[in-house]
C-alpha cells in the first residue's frame, strides 16, 4: 500500500469514526465496532519490514594443530 492509499484508508475511516461516535442516538453497537474496527485497520500496515541484508561470511581458516 503507498503512503497516499494509506492516508486515504485512514481519513475515511477517521470520518466515519466521527460521524458514528458523534451521534451515538443515530447508530447501532454495530455501527460502533465496524467504525473502531476500520480506525485498527487503517493503523496497520500492509508493507513488509526490508529483509536483512545478507552479508556473506568470511572464509574459514584451517585450524591450526
Amino acid at each position: 500500500m503507498t503512503p497516499d492509499e494509506q492516508i486515504a484508508k485512514m481519513t475515511k475511516a477517521i470520518n466515519q469514526a466521527i460521524k458514528v461516535l458523534g451521534d451515538p442516538f443515530g447508530s447501532t453497537p454495530g455501527d460502533t465496532t465496524r467504525s473502531i474496527q476500520a480506525l485498527k485497520e487503517s493503523l496497520l500496515k500492509d508493507v513488509q519490514p526490508p529483509a536483512a541484508p545478507k552479508i556473506p561470511l568470511p572464509a574459514s581458516e584451517p585450524a591450526a594443530s
